[in-house]
């Protein structure tokens, strides 16, 4: 019996290998014959190697996992690799796609393999919906820019500072309030709390100068003096002349390899 074949399309390379690894202890006769890093690779490598299923990542630089899918079409069985919330998962489940969240449960990628496997042993089609992929594709066209932050107003006890962005080391979200911790002209650590959620910070402030490392955590990368990375695929930022240390999850510790 000729082995199942598979394409994974993921941009971050730690995660693309994790979820290979997953699959070879999950499904030990899948043979996969393709890595991408982009849509655009996985288009291109899958009209070279035509495997039976696309695992893809749905957000990736230039072409989305979702463009791509949408030229792939029916002629492979599509599996959707997302870090999206309840939402959007729900948008999934009722468009008979199936997909796997990151990071990627091992029961739940055993119940993807179940069902793949029965497919591929049924002659099944593709479930694959061209209308609804047109929707999620629209779904993740960019969003017009918000305005970039340049000051936040914090309180410290009594009194209300002005912090200029670019002294904001950290940002950790608390059960009302989102701690700030930055250094002033004077080179004094210091720490103070907004009402601002994290999540309307991390859409406010510029990819290039701050990062999220964790659902309630956002570091200033000139901050950063080392990454220790632990078990789980996860790690620990220990901060320049600070004691703080701060958790990096699995989802983003990929964003600092290297360091």
């Amino acid at each position: 019996m000729t082995r199942p074949t598979a394409l994974v399309a993921e941009d971050e390379p730690l995660l693309r290998d994790t979820l290979i690894r997953q699959l070879s202890a999950a499904w030990p006769d899948l043979a996969v014959v393709a890595e991408a890093r982009n849509g655009r690779q996985a288009v291109d490598l899958f009209e070279r190697h035509r495997p039976a299923i696309c695992f893809l990542d749905v957000q990736m630089p230039g072409m989305t996992g979702v463009e791509a899918a949408r030229l792939i079409g029916r002629r492979a069985h599509l599996v959707f690799v997302t870090a999206f919330d309840q939402y959007a998962v729900e948008a999934f489940t009722q468009g008979a796609l199936d997909y796997l969240v990151k990071p990627v449960a091992a029961e739940r990628l055993a119940d993807t393999v179940e069902r793949l496997q029965t497919r591929l042993r049924l002659d099944q089609p593709s479930l694959v919906a061209d209308d609804l992929l047109a929707r999620l594709a629209a779904q993740l066209r960019p969003a017009p820019a918000a305005p970039r932050l340049s000051w936040l107003r914090a309180s410290t006890g009594p009194v209300v500072r002005m912090i200029a962005v670019e002294e904001v080391e950290f940002l950790l979200a608390g059960d009302k309030y989102t701690h700030v911790g930055w250094r002033g002209a004077d080179g004094i650590p210091q720490e103070a709390v907004i009402r601002t959620p994290i999540k309307d910070l991390a859409e406010q402030l510029d990819p290039d100068q701050f990062t999220q490392v964790h659902r309630g955590a956002i570091v200033a990368l000139r901050a950063v003096s080392h990454v220790v990375r632990t078990e789980n695929d996860t790690g620990t930022i220990h901060l320049k002349n600070r004691a703080e240390t701060i958790p990096v999850s699995r989802a983003w510790l990929p964003r600092f390899r290297g360091m």
